[in-house]
């Protein structure tokens, strides 16, 4: 079982907030795995994908009662008729219990659950692989996450494995997005999935999506509601306030996993021009591992920063991300400073290191790997979105 302390230790301080934590992230991106590692000696562990169950949990009081170890975990918890009143009993009357919950979707995503856990959970999305995870993962070079993707299975095999990839997608709407939101027509949503993992890193206009497709605007709208609400798409929100001509509506759109959007593009092999578009989809994954809020920004002129994280009002951080840091264009990042001068500037790279400083202009820019924007000096620590 291959460590990842990272996601412990986040367990461990939601935890410390909340009797209950809810672990979301796409199916196979390692969720049971994680729970286990917790220890057969302390965690009593229950498969709700199990018919037995229902009838193990139906008293609740007494499954708890009869619990021996000091945390619980339901993996797959949503399979359950009522998995709410199951939790709600854990935290309130058994508060010395820490339970873990695990799932494909959002909580909110589940009719079953409504607002009865407020105040006694806290969210938890697990991502594919992170930049720095990758050395706990044996050979798994970084051009190779690029390629695979950073689902274990996918990053541990040693050749892509198209098959891995198709099986996935049916599995994803016949045992996630079928039983959370019952879409009866799988070919409509497979295309648009399809489509938007081919347009990810990129705008996201939904009635062009629509006439696209072929499909309604409507069903457009509520199949990407159920793709963000499973994670397996992240729709950035344009950041906007003081300039008079930014996009102030429009979305990014990204898919969840680098290996996918490989698969979908038909790049096979990668190319060195593939590498920049992939690594702007690992940094995304690690800023939502670590970060508040991500946006992006765009002016109507097409000057675009990457991503944007508040850290206060009015002071905010610029990110770019650049496979080759000596391709870094500061055009951009001049005009958006100057709607927004507070906050700090940063570049991130694949280098080894702590990174390091440089003018562009008059902007000062910090160009080092993911871990340094987290440990750059100033910044201010905050919750995992």
């Amino acid at each position: 079982m291959i460590p990842r302390p990272f996601w412990l230790n986040r367990i461990h301080e939601l935890w410390g907030e909340a009797p209950i934590v809810w672990l979301a992230g796409v199916r196979r991106v390692g969720k049971s795995t994680l729970a286990l590692s917790l220890g057969a000696e302390r965690a009593r562990y229950v498969n709700c994908d199990l018919p037995i169950v229902e009838d193990l949990v139906k008293d609740p009081e007494l499954f708890y009662r009869n619990c021996e170890h000091p945390i619980v975990i339901f993996d797959e918890i949503h399979q359950l008729r009522d998995p709410a009143c199951l939790l709600k009993v854990g935290a309130d009357i058994f508060p010395h219990l820490r339970i873990l919950a695990t799932g494909s979707s959002t909580l909110a995503a589940s009719r079953k659950f409504r607002d009865t856990l407020a105040g006694r959970k806290r969210n938890l999305h697990l991502t594919p692989v992170l930049w720095d995870e990758l050395a706990a993962f044996g050979s798994a070079t970084l051009l190779r996450r690029l390629y695979h993707g950073g689902l274990p299975e996918a990053l541990l095999s040693e050749a892509k494995k198209p098959g891995f990839y198709r099986e996935w997608m049916d599995s994803f709407f016949s045992r996630d997005i079928q039983r959370l939101f019952a879409f009866r027509d799988p070919d409509k949503f497979n295309a648009l999935f399809e489509f938007v993992m081919k347009q990810s890193g990129g705008l996201l206009e939904v009635t062009r999506t629509a006439g696209a497709l072929g499909i309604s605007r409507p069903t457009v709208e509520s199949h990407l509601r159920a793709l963000e609400a499973t994670h397996a798409v992240t729709l950035l929100r344009p950041f906007f306030g003081g300039g008079q001509r930014e996009i102030i509506k429009m979305s990014k759109v990204y898919a969840f996993d680098t290996g996918f959007v490989s698969f979908s593009r038909g790049w096979d092999p990668l190319r060195p021009e593939d590498y920049g578009h992939l690594w702007k989809h690992l940094v995304l994954e690690y800023l939502q591992a670590h970060a508040w809020r991500i946006q992006y920004w765009r002016d109507t002129a097409g000057r675009e920063v990457d991503f944007i994280i508040a850290r206060g009002r009015d002071e905010v951080d610029a990110i770019e991300c650049k496979w080759d840091p000596a391709e870094f264009d500061a055009a951009a990042l001049r005009v958006f400073r100057s709607y927004y001068p507070r906050g700090k500037n940063f570049v991130l790279t694949p280098i080894s290191g702590p990174g390091y400083s440089k003018l562009a202009g008059d902007l000062e820019v910090f160009v080092c790997p993911p871990e340094g924007w987290l440990k750059a000096p100033g910044r201010a620590e905050g919750p995992p979105v």
